[in-house]
């Protein structure tokens, strides 16, 4: 994608990404993440995919989504500072998410730069979420 055709960022440091259902937008969506977030984004992606093969994806209000038939799990979310992950039933997890919200069930997880990504909780934690119910948005 050539620089002029990066797509915007938002005041919050998110990409702009138009909706879309598929891997194409969530990809785009990746590789418009700024900086260190991209490998981070990267990483999340394969992770989902390698833990929940069959998962649907799709990028919605500029955040990319995973999912399955009867609704999202999981998503992240681009901050100037951070990148929030999103776990929809994330109270039913154990160990559940650090971060609480406004919707009660679920809970969020920020990666800033210098943290290290523990892939070995993340997996776990979208193990454990694929297998409850969806949320629809």
């Amino acid at each position: 994608m050539s620089e002029d055709k990066k797509p915007k960022l938002l005041s919050s440091g998110n990409p702009q990404i138009a909706k879309g259902d598929g891997d194409a937008p969530v990809q785009q969506y990746i590789a418009a993440m700024p900086g260190w977030k991209s490998e981070i984004g990267r990483r999340l992606d394969e992770i989902v995919e390698d833990v929940f093969p069959e998962v649907t994806k799709a990028v919605r209000w500029n955040t990319p989504l995973y999912g399955k038939d009867d609704g999202w799990f999981f998503s992240m979310y681009c901050y100037k500072r951070h990148v929030q992950l999103t776990f929809m039933r994330g109270t039913s997890l154990s160990p559940v998410p650090p971060i609480s919200s406004k919707p009660e069930e679920t809970r969020y997880l920020n990666i800033q730069e210098n943290n290290e990504l523990n892939e070995n909780l993340i997996a776990d934690w979208v193990r454990q979420v694929s297998q409850l119910p969806g949320v629809t948005l």
